[in-house]
């Protein structure tokens, strides 16, 4: 089977989702998901999506996100990620988004770990959800664009040096060839390739196998971020996230004989390790978060679905402690991309989690995600836009059984090269 499109775009979440948004109208757009719509880590996102409030929080919130990754940041990034901060914000109020807001009207700001100020937009504690829900019933109404899941990209098609598409496979092993003269990837992290990960299982580092097997370039692929607090548990599956806001608030960490043991509002890393240290000095596999800190008015209006979740757990966190260990969290290496999204390979772009523009540095500072993936898939469509007329139509001659169980490898592969990474930066 053949489909023929101007765009293909892999991956349904906020990347993706923009992207499509911010391309020509009178373009076909054909977005494919391996999973549906609503699976993609966009809508787990809990704390919020930064915001430049003013001038005067410029060189704060630069200085954050460089301290936040251990100054290796690509700088120019970062500043067009800040800069461009208030026109998503705006484009995201205009889709729909409903941010909270203070009393007069006006947006109402939160402060997480490793934020010297409140500069975050919320939605209660299921701002993803929010603003890729919003994404979503957008693209679905605009007729240029349209949607196929359950269908995974097993490669991109190669011709004369150039990205002329994709080829995927439907559940029932069928195969599909997708041309297009470009080429978005934005599948998302790696949280698949672990045991204990916030992710979806589904996300196993699709577009960096593929990239890795073209040779297209990829960068600090040991940049690896561990979320300090997720819920504890036995069960195996992805972990529940405990936002960062909720230590932005006040809650606060406890050893085993209920003594805090580290500032709870520094980088996650820095975190992350203090708890490593006191699960081994307690020799217990958690430590306790106390929320008790926080008014209990204020979890219920502002932090409503941790405190539901808790609670299914047999915790109430306006009373109790709840366990809490580190997980895999998110991923700031990828595939290597310029200012505009663009790859090393022609007509192929990567934008989100999937893709490395600097922007994290070694540690990405909570709620720069969602800002930067949507920042950086604008800047992909604008330069596709731009680009568009002047990209010769490539028609690929290619065997789709030359394709199948291509991807049979993926996981190891992508396993192996973070570990090679990992042992050349020690």
């Amino acid at each position: 089977m053949k489909i023929t499109t101007d765009i293909v775009i892999v991956g349904t979440g906020v990347a993706g989702l923009y992207c499509a948004l911010n391309l020509p109208a009178d373009r076909d757009i054909l977005i494919i998901t391996k999973s549906t719509v609503e699976e993609s880590d966009s809508f787990l996102a809990q704390g919020g999506i930064c915001m430049l409030r003013d001038e005067s929080d410029y060189d704060a919130y630069f200085e954050d996100t460089m301290r936040a990754g251990h100054y290796v940041n690509n700088k120019k990034s970062v500043d067009i990620m800040i800069r461009s901060s208030r026109d998503v914000i705006k484009d995201l109020i205009s889709f729909g988004v409903e941010f909270e807001r203070n009393e007069d009207g006006t947006l109402k700001f939160t402060k997480e770990g490793a934020h010297s100020a409140p500069r975050i937009c919320f939605h209660a504690d299921i701002t993803g959800k929010e603003i890729t829900s919003k994404l979503l019933a957008e693209v679905q109404r605009r007729k240029n664009i349209k949607i196929i899941e359950q269908l995974k990209m097993v490669d991109i098609i190669e011709c004369v040096g150039r990205c002329a598409g994709i080829v995927a496979q439907h559940p029932n092993g069928a195969m599909t060839e997708i041309d297009a003269r470009f080429t978005v990837l934005a599948t998302g992290g790696i949280g698949g390739l672990y045991h204990n990960s916030t992710n979806y299982p589904h996300l196993t580092a699709d577009s960096i196998a593929i990239a890795l097997k073209h040779g297209i370039e990829l960068e600090n692929m040991d940049y690896v971020q561990i979320h300090p607090t997720t819920l504890y548990s036995k069960r195996k599956g992805r972990r529940f996230l405990i936002s960062e806001s909720v230590r932005g608030e006040g809650a606060v960490l406890f050893n085993s004989h209920m003594r805090r043991f580290t500032d709870e509002l520094q980088p996650r890393d820095v975190v992350s390790k203090a708890i490593w240290a006191q699960m081994d000095e307690d020799n217990r596999p958690y430590v306790w978060l106390s929320m008790k800190p926080i008014p209990k008015e204020h979890i219920l209006s502002h932090f409503p679905n941790i405190y539901k979740r808790c609670l299914e757990e047999g915790y109430d966190v306006t009373k109790e402690c709840i366990p809490v260990v580190p997980a895999q969290h998110y991923f700031m290496g990828g595939i290597k991309v310029d200012k505009h999204s663009k790859t090393s390979m022609d007509n192929l772009y990567a934008a989100g989690e999937t893709a490395c523009n600097g922007v994290h540095g070694k540690n990405r500072l909570a709620s720069n995600s969602l800002l930067e993936s949507l920042v950086f898939a604008k800047r992909a469509a604008k330069h596709i836009a731009e680009e568009y007329d002047d990209c010769d139509v490539i028609t690929p001659d290619i065997n789709e059984n030359d394709y199948r169980d291509c991807d049979r490898d993926y996981i190891q592969t992508v396993r192996e090269e973070i570990e090679r990474a990992q042992k050349n930066h020690e």
